[in-house]
């Protein structure tokens, strides 16, 4: 017997069952239904079904139904290896971040695999827990051995911008949250902007001031809400209390609204994020300080949550989904024209929502 030549046939056995069939213990697995299997059975060519099978346009359809049906029936599953090594795609896009604690790194994480999905793409994900120029190297070796066509790198620290971090060259990507629009394509939330537009709205109420709870020091963002809240108040001329230091959790935002509660000069604060003005309405409600009444709270991210606090949340909102969006467009432009990373930030706006938390000061 020639092990080489070609499989035999076998005779049907009790059951109905074929000998090396998958319902018989021990025996062959089923062979894999074939492109050409399924052209057959929807009556159409091989190139037909390919391009059904790779998405492609110029199917009409109703043949595309038929070939989608005839797909179903026979169980037929596209080889995706083979499809990127004749077409070299994969038609898939790494994530690299540091941290999915935050709000802004899950959320945009969610983002962007919502449209990568709607693009036909999948996403690779890759935590680093500490963000060293080997640790990031190292996520580009691994991302290079799970076959990426892209990396969207979110950097929710302040790294990009030193000389101890640099991005392979030759690599399509997109940055995101870094000050790094220098030398790769970055996107972001005006940061600057949004945290402006909320200490603008509490000296427009008639505040002197506005106390800050900042984020982390090593956070890009962190930085750039509160050195727009120094700025504000700067250019009105107003007094720059002295940053309550927090670390984006309600826990840190409580702390900080203890000291707060025994300020009584302090009648507005901005804090970060909404987690840590959470922590902020608790300290204030067991001090006897009442939110609005006594003191203004406007927070940053205009969580889903932030509406059902008590009172409901004055926050800037970030739209963490068209974040992503640009992100995924950003790589697909790179992947479909060829292009390196072009250098330059793309801010998407921010928007102040205001609720119940902010008001006018008590008139003495």
């Amino acid at each position: 017997m020639d092990l080489n030549g070609p499989e035999q046939q076998v005779a049907p056995v009790a059951g109905g069952a074929r000998r090396g069939g998958s319902g018989v213990p021990g025996g062959r697995r089923k062979q894999r239904v074939s492109m050409a299997d399924v052209a057959k059975l929807a009556g159409v060519s091989s190139q037909t079904v390919s391009r059904v099978s790779n998405g492609h346009t110029g199917v009409i359809g109703s043949t595309r139904e038929q070939v989608l049906a005839a797909m179903r029936e026979l169980g037929y599953r596209p080889n995706s290896a083979a499809r990127a090594l004749r077409y070299g795609r994969f038609n898939t896009i790494g994530v690299i971040l540091f941290s999915l604690s935050s709000t802004g790194s899950s959320r945009t994480v969610e983002a962007i695999a919502t449209h990568a999905a709607a693009e036909g793409y999948a996403i690779t994900l890759i935590p680093i827990d500490v963000a060293t120029q080997d640790n990031v190297l190292g996520a580009f070796t691994r991302m290079g051995e799970l076959a990426v066509d892209a990396v969207i790198v979110i950097m929710e620290i302040h790294l990009l911008d030193t000389a101890t971090v640099q991005l392979p060259p030759g690599v399509h990507v997109v940055v995101v949250d870094s000050d790094a629009g220098d030398r790769y394509g970055v996107v972001d939330t005006d940061q600057a902007d949004g945290a402006r537009g909320a200490v603008r709205h509490l000296l427009e109420l008639g505040h002197r001031t506005v106390w800050h709870v900042s984020g982390p020091g090593s956070s890009y963002a962190a930085q750039r809400r509160a050195q727009a809240w120094r700025t504000v108040l700067e250019a009105a001329g107003r007094p720059v209390p002295v940053p309550l230091d927090g670390d984006w959790s309600a826990e840190s935002g409580y702390t900080a609204g203890l000291r707060l509660a025994e300020e009584p000069d302090c009648t507005a604060v901005f804090a970060a994020n909404d987690q840590m003005a959470l922590g902020l309405l608790r300290a204030f409600h067991e001090r006897g300080r009442s939110v609005p009444a006594d003191i203004s709270v406007v927070g940053f991210d205009d969580t889903p949550d932030a509406a059902f606090f008590i009172p409901p949340l004055t926050t800037v909102h970030q739209d963490f989904a068209e974040v992503g969006r640009r992100c995924v467009e950003g790589v697909l432009r790179q992947i479909r024209t060829g292009d390196d990373s072009r250098p330059g930030t793309d801010l998407v706006p921010a928007r102040l929502v205001v609720r119940d938390s902010t008001a006018p000061p008590r008139t003495t």
